[in-house]
């Protein structure tokens, strides 16, 4: 808080707003699968209004070097963030800016981590049906029915994952062939 012509304490809505938005890109960041400190670094990082080295990053989310070092190196990985070098800075500090392409983000996730997991899931799903499929004349006529069974319910799960691929697959395709309409949709204001 900062005590302002009269005296009185008023909330900062600088600080306000930046320690708001480190914990929701924080939050969302974990409720997809990732930590909340890549969230947190993302955001110091899509804020800042020039690039940052890690013992900046340190300072500001208070958190321990191996930790921002780390993470870091994750979401450059992922290309939410990348090196730049700084005029006048030392060769040995690294400096980073967030990526503010966000579709560009999308795909770079989507491409790498969401599809091999649904194409691992679904290589799961084929061999496990498989398996029983094989097996099924082995089976007692309870075992069978059991495994017919289960059969069905993967069916039926491998078809929604394929409709997932498909249209991760399609969104992939538009947007790198720049038919996407990424433009018109960041543009959107939505009717509250």
């Amino acid at each position: 808080m900062l005590p302002n012509r009269n005296g009185k304490y008023e909330v900062d809505p600088l600080g306000v707003v930046h320690d708001s938005m480190l914990d929701g890109l924080g939050q969302l960041l974990y409720y997809f699968g990732f930590s909340k400190v890549m969230g947190q670094l993302y955001g110091a990082l899509l804020l800042s209004d020039k690039p940052l080295c890690l013992d900046d990053l340190v300072e500001r989310l208070d958190i321990s070097k191996a930790s921002v070092s780390m993470n870091l190196r994750s979401i450059e990985n992922l290309g939410m963030v990348r090196q730049v070098w700084v005029k006048g800075s030392s060769g040995r500090r690294k400096f980073y800016e967030a990526e503010t392409d966000f579709w560009q983000i999308i795909t770079n996730i989507l491409k790498g981590r969401e599809m091999r997991d649904v194409g691992r899931a679904l290589m799961v799903m084929n061999d496990n049906v498989n398996l029983l499929n094989e097996r099924l004349s082995a089976m007692d006529q309870d075992d069978q029915r059991v495994a017919a069974h289960y059969i069905d319910r993967i069916s039926q799960l491998q078809g929604l994952f394929q409709f997932v691929q498909i249209m991760m697959t399609t969104i992939l395709t538009r947007i790198g062939n720049g038919d996407s309409d990424a433009e018109q949709i960041s543009q959107i204001d939505l009717v509250k």
